[in-house]
């Protein structure tokens, strides 16, 4: 008796190959939390499979029934309890015909099939072995993946490499909860192109019909497909509708495309473009966009950038960074969010860089291009073209560390005389330190030579300046710890004790130019720094000890940080002399007072506290507050304060606090107290349910330093499954709100 032949389940049956097709471009996320598998069809397996689909290739068909019948000339027939069982798949169904001469069999029914990926049901199933031919009806399918599809169709055929659906749907949403659906007349499926297409295919979204496409093709497979990517749809004061509907070029394997064509209600027509690559040894991406005759600018306006990262050896990499905009304007108008409309300069950049052991190398070249209206002509950073660098620093023996760094720059500007700068500084430390313990001494020499460029402006002497002078510093430190009981918690407690001795002599550097070098930012790193200038144009006079501490509270049991609190002070032996046109230093005994603390209150609730105070009337220098509550499972609330003396005086709030299982309220609101104005003000609701998510945000904020406003309204759709449609809302929520998530 010839054995019958499992085709059912070679073809899965005809939706294993249609349905997971829409849901490859689905979501996987587990964010999803308030989906359930719908269980509409059920476990249907006795004992699920432990092998997977890998192993069907070259896997027996186990056939099993109550009874067999092959009292029928030419004719098999299975009764009762049939399971038909092939690696991962399985068939269950009542009653199955095998007729030898014609080669076909027949279920009446009701037929039952599971694999991991698929489980599905239907009313009856016939086959033709000779024509390589299925035919399933009544079909209701439930994939097993996380995207939690299912849906039904009326007829399914499968002959050959090709499957045909009619009336068939598709959703995320378990059955009886519709929220949203696709449905197609007909549904094609060609295993050999991969492809599938529909016809006469609706979205309806709570059963409203809200996009029909005549024909649309679609991957049966995780490769890529070049097609229409999810529209977004905005509106803005500056731009008026704003509306983009992206297409994707998959050209091949390793690179591909997307163009964004978007439509601005106010300017006109904007093109732009997308290119990535990857080879085997470089990585990229191309972009740019193109908007013909602004008609509010009344120019044509756009945007270019290449970024790629070249591995050339073990040791050497090439990194390139070019960015253009065909205007000051340009990010301030089109940016898409809060850090590109206030962006104020584009750094250009290309780098041929190396690393070992005990060094670095790098040669560079860097461009600034001014990106907003605020910045006043000629004040760009100088181009560095080029720069070489590189660092040594060897252990020669346990104790003993030589080392050098060096650099050589060409600086240019369109409208500043320019110069060429070498700076060198060979050094050596003698790391000595214990388990409890740590000494470091350094000693050095610096050495700065420039050639500069004759300036009709500035009568100079010296074309060819110079500065040398030694260094010297010892950074030594002890750790202290015990244990102790706080609230009848077990805790860790250290003292981590520090001083730091910085010696650096005098040299007048007025004489010297000042191509890329401005104060560092004073904070707990500035007190341990060996100079308060980034650059090589000013070494900054020292003679000054630090003395700091710390201690920290730590979980006995896991080692969480739970308090972690930091104090310390410079003073100065003698009041530093080297300082930059307009720049004011604290006081002549020593600098600000700085704290930082910690705390973690509890596993939901964090507060952060930073805070510079100087002795007698300068007062506070810098303060800094910040506290974060969770609540819920996607609640918090963040509110932080931030004071920088003759600069800005700053309070933030932002939540997102869920109002039932399906609504949750999001807002910011950052106000200037110095200023009396609002930075920005965003609030919105999301509304997610098992398979749909809708957000409405407005955003009023300030997009350059002149105070113009814009005012955004953003609408955002998410089926689970299928995709996004509208403005990326998640990302500015994630930028405006610390710690949000979807």
């Amino acid at each position: 008796m010839s054995r019958p032949q499992l085709h059912p389940l070679a073809l899965a049956l005809a939706l294993a190959l249609a349905s997971p097709a829409h849901a490859l471009v689905g979501s996987n996320d587990p964010e999803w939390v308030l989906c359930r598998a719908p269980d509409g069809l059920g476990a249907q397996r006795p004992s699920p499979a432990t092998v997977g689909r890998q192993a069907r290739a070259g896997a027996e068909i186990d056939v099993r029934a109550d009874q067999l019948n092959v009292s029928g000339e030419k004719v098999t027939v299975f009764k009762g309890n049939v399971e038909l069982t092939r690696a991962d798949q399985w068939l269950g169904t009542d009653e199955l015909t095998y007729t030898h001469e014609s080669e076909t069999w027949a279920s009446t029914g009701p037929v039952r099939f599971e694999d991991e990926g698929l489980r599905l049901t239907a009313a009856k199933a016939s086959g033709d072995n000779a024509k390589e031919q299925v035919s399933l009806t009544d079909v209701r399918y439930q994939l097993s993946t996380s995207t939690l599809g299912n849906g039904e169709a009326n007829s399914a055929v499968r002959e050959g490499a090709r499957s045909t659906l009619t009336d068939a749907s598709f959703s995320t949403c378990p059955p009886g909860q519709r929220q949203w659906a696709f449905e197609a007349a007909t549904i094609e499926i060609d295993d050999e192109k991969k492809t599938g297409t529909a016809q006469n295919a609706t979205l309806r979204i709570g059963g409203v019909p809200v996009l029909w496409l005549p024909y649309v093709s679609f991957p049966t497979t995780d490769e890529r497909r070049s097609g229409v990517l999810a529209p977004t749809l905005g509106y803005n004061e500056r731009n008026g509708i704003d509306i983009q509907v992206p297409y994707y070029l998959n050209l091949a394997p390793n690179y591909d495309a997307t163009l964004y064509p978007r439509v601005l209600g106010q300017r006109g027509f904007m093109m732009g473009a997308e290119f990535r690559y990857l080879t085997d040894r470089s990585s990229g991406i191309v972009e740019g966009t193109y908007l013909p005759d602004d008609d509010v600018a009344g120019r044509d306006r756009g945007l270019f950038r290449w970024q790629n990262t070249s591995g050339l050896t073990p040791h050497w990499y090439a990194a390139v960074n070019l960015q253009n905009v065909s205007d000051r304007g340009y990010l301030r108008d089109f940016g898409t969010d809060f850090g590109q409309t206030s962006l104020s300069l584009l750094d250009s950049n290309a780098a041929l860089i190396g690393r070992g052991r005990y060094w670095t190398s790098s040669l560079s070249v860097e461009r600034w291009q001014a990106a907003n209206p605020a910045v006043l002509p000629g004040s760009e950073p100088f181009s560095r073209l080029p720069r070489l660098r590189g660092t040594w620093m060897q252990p020669l023996q346990p104790w003993l560390e030589a080392g050098v760094a060096a650099e050589a720059v060409h600086f240019t500007h369109d409208e500043r005389a320019g110069g060429k700068r070498f700076d060198v500084r060979p050094s050596v430390r003698l790391p000595f330190g214990g388990s409890s313990w740590f000494i470091t001494p350094e000693l050095g020499w610096r050495y700065t030579q420039y050639q500069l460029e004759r300036d009709p402006l500035v009568a100079r002497l010296d074309r060819n300046p110079s500065r040398s002078l030694p260094f010297g510093s010892l950074d030594m430190g002890l750790f202290f710890e015990r244990d102790t009981r706080i609230g009848g918690t077990d805790l860790v407690q250290t003292l981590e004790p520090r001083l730091y001795y910085l010696r650096v002599p005098y040299r007048d550097q007025s004489t010297l130019p000042l191509f890329d070098t401005q104060p560092l930012s004073f904070s707990w790193p500035g007190l341990f720094r060996d100079n308060r200038y980034t650059g090589a144009d000013r070494q900054a006079d020292a003679n000054q000890a630090t003395f700091a501490v710390t201690t920290r509270l730590l979980g006995a049991a896991d080692g969480r940080e739970r308090l972690s609190a930091s104090v310390g002070r410079v003073h100065y032996f003698d009041p530093p002399r080297v300082t930059l046109p307009g720049e004011r230093v604290g006081g002549t005994d020593g600098s600000a007072y700085v704290g930082e603390l910690d705390l973690r209150v509890s596993d939901a609730w964090s507060v952060s506290l930073a805070q510079q105070w100087n002795p007698g009337a300068l007062g506070t220098d810098l303060s800094a507050v910040r506290t974060q509550y969770r609540f819920s499972e996607r609640g918090l609330i963040n509110a932080s304060y931030r004071y920088r003396k003759d600069l800005l005086e700053q309070t933030d709030f932002s939540f997102a606090a869920p109002i039932n299982q399906n609504w949750r309220a999001v807002g910011r609101w950052a106000w200037s107290v110095r200023e009396g104005r609002t930075l920005e003000a965003l609030g919105g609701l999301e509304w997610r349910s098992c398979c749909v998510a809708v957000r409405v945000l407005a955003r009023d904020y300030v997009r350059d330093i002149n105070d113009d406003r814009n005012l955004g309204i953003y609408l955002e759709i998410e089926l689970n499954g299928i995709g996004r449609f509208g403005r990326d809302s998640e990302r500015l929520l994630s930028d405006a709100i610390l710690g949000y998530s979807p």
